[in-house]
């Protein structure tokens, strides 16, 4: 885009060094633009894998729920928060109206992030404690031992 332009005095040289700083300058601006779009485009997958395994716990502070105060958030957090919301819309108050929804989606995610694997895992255990028999069956040969046997040969 050159341009074959002559040059008489020195006001004209100014105004064509300004000319081409402006055009550096626009060129500079579509370039950097055109780089963002580019680095957009290849860090989406990136973005994408790091949403995906956002849903596994690390143990890191970040994973800390702020709602609840200490309690991790897990996979079985954003298990309830998404399995909720649909089991009440979709399955149980399918004729509710909008509003009614929109509490049950409150009340769901709230609820959802009051449980984590480590409370499922507690009331797990507690109801099988609850079904499992406390008293251990003894064995029907339970003999005692009372150090050496009688027929043995060491008197």
């Amino acid at each position: 885009m050159m341009t074959n332009r002559n040059i008489n005095n020195v006001d004209e040289l100014r105004a064509e060094i300004s000319r081409l700083k402006l055009l550096q300058s626009e060129q500079e601006g579509y370039l950097n633009d055109q780089f963002e779009l580019f680095q957009q485009k290849i860090e989406s997958p990136i973005h994408f894998f790091n949403k995906v395994t956002s849903w596994f716990p690390t143990g890191k502070k970040e994973d800390l729920d702020p709602t609840f105060g200490n309690s991790r958030v897990d996979w079985v957090t954003n298990s309830f928060r998404v399995a909720l919301p649909f089991l009440f819309n979709k399955v149980l108050f399918r004729k509710a109206g909008f509003i009614k929804k929109t509490l049950l989606l409150l009340a769901s995610q709230k609820a959802a992030g009051a449980i984590n694997q480590d409370r499922l895992s507690g009331i797990i255990s507690k109801v099988s404690s609850l079904i499992r028999p406390t008293k251990k069956r003894k064995a029907k040969n339970d003999m005692k031992d009372y150090g050496i046997p009688p027929d043995s040969e060491t008197y």
